[in-house]
């Protein structure tokens, strides 16, 4: 297991990360605009985050571990109000 920084260096760099994909939610679900997203990009992020997570369960990093997770999840958010914008 790292050192207790290391870990918390991690947790704070993904909730940096994590916050910074708040404009996009907000862009898509509250102004509704969709354009300029290129959702093959998104499906890339999401297989890298994956992966990252994949990586996370491997060395056992509970600040990988927890930020892909919830950046999995914030980009999901988008993924799924971008399709729906795009269908209607």
């Amino acid at each position: 297991m790292a050192a207790w920084w290391v870990e918390a260096v991690g947790l704070v760099a993904g909730t940096l990360g994590i916050i910074a994909w708040f404009p996009q939610i907000r862009e898509v679900w509250v102004h509704r605009r969709h354009e300029g997203i290129s959702l093959p990009t998104f499906g890339l992020i999401t297989v890298a985050l994956a992966l990252w997570l994949v990586y996370g369960l491997l060395i056992d990093s509970k600040a990988i571990l927890v930020a892909n997770i919830a950046a999995l999840v914030v980009i999901l958010v988008v993924i799924i109000g971008v399709v729906r914008l795009r269908r209607q």
